[in-house]
């Protein structure tokens, strides 16, 4: 596939902290194992992290050289393409129109309409998928010619390597019933959130700052409904659940951040430390997950076969 751009990859510096207090989920896994490798020992815990705290000062420096604002916004623009794919062929059956997407786009493999039981239900993913559309269509205003295109994207590669890993089942499939797809929105929402917690830092436009908060706050509200009606769906949701969370915690880093829908048999509906904040993940530590896999020198994988279109693609 010919990219959007000619950039090469940027590794994003990150600066590690040390876990305190809880057990490491990660005890198990060689920080170069894929989804895969690690799908027989990923353990079931749901304790709460105590590094949250520290997220700031983790993404608080100066970004990579030659990083500009519009590569951060370019970062962001991928996600925002996954997730509006994944909503639209749920609904629709149909993804991105080919004018939103741009003239070197990636094909995509998988997704297909979802049957709704409930019409609630429905409603609260049309306004989703109209949220995560909109956020591709002014990422791509706002960049405007150095928009990057649609990136390959494989949505039955992607959740067949989550399901294996996340002990789902091998026929574990997010498009089969609105159930399996809040599951689906649940792996994606709180990467969102993070993602733009954590790049923060880094964009010094204020134009551009406020925008990507504005887009932050969106997928908090997303985040917030999905993590809200998967609890109230009962223990098998929340278990499966909690196993999504296990997986993006393993694979992200080594830093036990992750939270799933309940703690103690309590609702965990708002992930936060101690101090009512919310943590982020760095460029790095979201390529590892929508890639599938950690470790340095990661360029694809996952949902992104062929890597990220722009300059933050590798690990």
């Amino acid at each position: 596939m010919t990219r959007a751009t000619s950039h090469s990859a940027v590794r994003p510096e990150t600066a590690m902290l040390s876990e305190t207090t809880r057990p490491s989920r990660r005890t198990m896994f060689g920080t170069g194992a894929s989804l895969a490798a690690g799908a027989a020992a990923l353990v079931a815990t749901a304790s709460m992290p105590s590094a949250a705290v520290a997220q700031a000062s983790r993404t608080a420096g100066n970004r990579p050289r030659g990083l500009t604002d519009g590569d951060i916004f370019n970062f962001a623009l991928n996600l925002e393409y996954l997730e509006a794919e994944y909503y639209l062929r749920g609904l629709t059956g149909r993804g991105l129109q080919d004018y939103d997407v741009g003239s070197a786009a990636g094909g995509v493999t998988g997704g297909r309409q979802v049957s709704f039981s409930t019409p609630r239900m429905r409603q609260f993913f049309e306004n989703i998928s109209r949220d995560e559309t909109r956020h591709v269509k002014f990422i791509r205003s706002t960049l405007g010619p150095n928009a990057v295109s649609r990136p390959r994207i494989d949505l039955d590669a992607g959740f067949a390597a989550v399901a294996q890993a996340a002990g789902l089942g091998a026929g574990f499939d997010p498009f089969a019933d609105e159930a399996s797809f809040m599951i689906g929105a649940f792996l994606f929402e709180d990467v969102g959130v993070t993602a733009y917690k954590g790049a923060a830092p880094f964009i010094r436009n204020r134009d551009y700052l406020v925008a990507a908060a504005g887009i932050h706050a969106m997928e908090a509200y997303h985040a917030g409904v999905v993590r809200s009606v998967l609890y109230a769906k009962g223990p098998a949701a929340r278990a499966q659940a909690r196993r999504i969370s296990d997986l993006r915690d393993t694979v992200d880093g080594p830093l036990d951040l992750d939270q799933p829908i309940d703690v103690d048999a309590r609702a965990n509906v708002v992930p936060t430390d101690s101090g009512g904040v919310t943590f982020s993940r760095t460029p790095q530590e979201v390529l590892n997950v929508v890639y599938g896999q950690a470790g340095a020198g990661i360029m694809s994988g996952g949902f992104f076969p062929d890597g990220m279109n722009g300059k933050v693609s590798a690990t």
